[in-house]
């Protein structure tokens, strides 16, 4: 129960407001170490309840311990403006009952308004790399006095490039403070390189892995030629499938876009999310989804990471994710909390292999799936024989007979001179002693 933890009774009153009755087990494992301040490198499932478990260590610290004039005392870095704008939104609601301030701090939003609202001094800044190191740079904040530092989905910010400005903003907070590092499929692999300029002597709390993340959610394939032939089948999923809301995952924004207008023409109540659009735009977008006024989600990986809506019954890759981890955190906006769900990847020749690659790596085998009407006639590669050739191949026969000599191969061109008589070389031309060769007389 969260009372044995001893939190701080205007945090408990916001706990019981939110209607959560115990810690999820993320959240049992990692708030104890993290209340003593130890820093700290979680990996656990999507939907476990992390954001709470490194929220309360900051919240409790800034209840107990007033600091009127120092300037931000927590920061959470997010690999994108989606994530943060949902931690920022949780952290007020954790601390409705008392004086401490939250502010987001993400691109895509007016520089100067931002750099107003952090002269007003908020306790903890929730923020996108990128935007953190503008600011920093532009001295418009500091970090002097930082008691707490969390990258949250910190493997996710590497991948998208994000490496040199999220060093660069470590590297600005004050040394002496506690720091966390929380990821679904958090590995000393993906984010090794930083660990020792981020962490000290950090506690290692490892609760899920790639390969145990999505036992409960059901996944499937359905093999396509090509891509007219995927929007068909899309098309028949999103009629027919029973679902409450839906996502669904494409590599490239111009394709996000395409599919959603042809969508629309078909009755469906779809929206589009993608890193092009404004803030406003991709805030509108995702509270039509939350409200229920449209139930289907056109969107690349960046609503990949940490989104946690309700009712995502759904997931269907359009296009296959480009890595184990990635494919991961996609499937899981479905089935949260242990719930079940279902998780289809239409399959074009070209990602067979791909496929067979993530299967390896979660070490699971996809259902194979087929929609009747609408079957492709591509049935993956062909088999191999066991001496590891394709079937149907065969062996050239051997034309030459024992004892038989090699026949000798002739030119064209030796052909022609047969009978013809060679001409005799030309002599050589006489060199004089000193190297060239003398003139002819005229």
């Amino acid at each position: 129960m969260f009372d044995e933890l001893s939190l701080h009774e205007r945090l408990m009153k916001a706990i019981d407001a939110l209607g959560f009755t115990k810690p999820t087990e993320v959240q049992a494992t990692a708030l104890p170490p993290a209340l003593e301040g130890k820093d700290l490198m979680v990996s656990a499932e999507t939907g476990s309840g992390k954001t709470l478990a490194f929220l309360l260590p900051i919240l409790q610290r800034c209840v107990e311990v007033s600091a009127p004039r120092s300037g931000t005392r927590g920061l959470i870095l997010t690999p994108t403006r989606e994530l943060a704008e949902q931690v920022t939104t949780m952290c007020e609601k954790l601390a409705a009952f008392t004086r401490v301030t939250a502010l987001s701090v993400c691109g895509g939003e007016n520089y100067d308004n931002q750099a107003a609202k952090i002269r007003k001094n908020p306790e903890i800044i929730v923020g996108t790399p990128g935007r953190i190191k503008e600011h920093l740079e532009r001295r418009t904040l500091d970090f002097d006095d930082l008691e707490f530092l969390v990258l949250d989905e910190a493997d996710r910010m590497l991948d998208m490039g994000f490496r040199e400005e999220v060093l660069f903003v470590t590297d600005a907070c004050r040394p002496e403070r506690q720091s966390m590092l929380f990821s679904a499929t958090l590995t000393h692999r993906g984010v090794g390189d930083i660990l020792d300029r981020v962490l000290r002597d950090p506690e290692t709390i490892q609760l899920s892995t790639a390969q145990t993340e999505l036992t409960h959610i059901r996944q499937q394939v359905i093999l396509a030629d090509d891509a007219k032939l995927k929007e068909r089948q899309l098309e028949w999923l999103l009629k027919n499938e029973q679902y409450d809301k839906a996502i669904v995952f494409t590599n490239y924004r111009a394709l996000s876009e395409s599919l959603n207008s042809k969508l629309q023409t078909k009755g469906l109540r779809v929206g589009v999310l993608h890193g092009e659009l404004s803030q406003p735009e991709r805030t509108r977008v995702l509270n039509l989804l939350r409200e229920g006024r449209i139930n289907i989600l056109i969107t690349t990986d960046v609503a990949a990471r940490g989104l946690d809506i309700e009712g995502i019954d759904l997931v269907v890759n359009f296009d296959l994710a480009r890595s184990g981890d990635e494919h991961v955190h996609r499937v899981g906006r479905t089935g949260r909390s242990g719930r079940e769900g279902l998780a289809i990847s239409l399959i074009a020749p070209n990602e067979w292999n791909l496929k067979a690659s993530i299967e390896r790596y979660l070490r699971v085998k996809f259902e194979s799936r087929t929609l009747k009407g609408i079957e492709g006639s591509y049935r993956g590669p062909k088999k191999l024989k066991s001496n590891g050739k394709a079937a149907g191949t065969r062996k050239k026969k051997d034309s030459k007979k024992a004892g038989d000599k090699p026949k000798e191969k002739k030119r064209a061109r030796d052909k022609k001179q047969i009978g013809k008589r060679r001409a005799e070389p030309a002599a050589p031309t006489p060199i004089s002693n000193d190297g060239f060769a003398p003139l002819k007389k005229k």
